[in-house]
């Protein structure tokens, strides 16, 4: 039985949804970062890579890098701003390049079952980049990355997909990051929650498996933290 639970998201504003959206932090360089957040104080970018706001000769893991991040997540909570949900959700989340399209759920995975591989992982990851967004998620206090699973096809979440995404969108926007004809589409589920959506499935981890390998020292070191973002216990 794979566990999905809906969560209270840290969220923009739907006015400020594309300009705070940003590319994941691990598939750009520092230079390729600035660039991208240029003109924009609003961009993620400078909260997941915040060593774009230092001198280009800073060494990405240095304490003032962690303490920028923090420091510019302050900031983004307040211009954006960015609101917390006010009640425990799932969303369905469609990204579009030209006429593909993909869509799935957002939602906090079990850390029980990841640590015992009932998620299954699918590589191993190198320690450093595990130490720096532990450390990250532990400045900010809040899981800033998704890890990306996937799950046998199920007729019962389909459905409820496919009536979420005939409603009104909360997001929908073409993103900045080069790719043409991105949209990205989060809708909250306009249904109570059902612990059996998932059933006998078993989630696969796809990739960012980093995200998830960081998300258990995380949790330990703040026990009692619930920032409503990212994997749960």
């Amino acid at each position: 039985m794979a566990t999905i639970v809906p969560f209270r998201a840290l969220r923009p504003v739907p006015n400020a949804a594309e300009r705070v959206a940003a590319v994941p932090y691990d598939v750009v360089n520092a230079g390729e970062a600035r660039a991208l957040a240029a003109g924009n104080p609003l961009s993620f970018l400078h909260v997941s890579r915040a060593e774009i706001d230092l001198p280009a000769a800073a060494d990405p893991y240095a304490d003032e890098v962690y303490a920028k991040a923090a420091e510019n997540f302050t900031r983004l909570r307040t211009q954006a701003p960015l609101i917390v949900e006010q009640a425990p959700t799932l969303y369905v989340y469609r990204l579009q390049m030209g006429a593909h399209v993909q869509t799935g759920l957002a939602g906090c995975f079990s850390l029980d079952e990841y640590d015992a591989d009932a998620i299954k992982k699918h590589e191993r990851t190198r320690r450093d980049k595990e130490d720096d967004r532990t450390r990250h998620i532990l400045e900010l206090r809040a899981q800033t990355g998704p890890v990306f699973l996937t799950y046998r096809a199920s007729a019962a979440v389909d459905e409820v997909v496919a009536r979420t995404v005939a409603a009104p969108a909360l997001f929908d926007f073409a993103a900045v990051d080069g790719v043409p004809s991105v949209r990205d589409r989060d809708g909250a589920l306009d249904v109570e929650y059902d612990e059996t959506i998932i059933g006998e499935n078993k989630l696969v981890e796809i990739s960012r498996t980093h995200q998830g390998e960081v998300a258990t020292p995380a949790t330990l070191a703040h026990p009692t933290s619930n920032t409503g973002m990212g994997p749960t216990r």
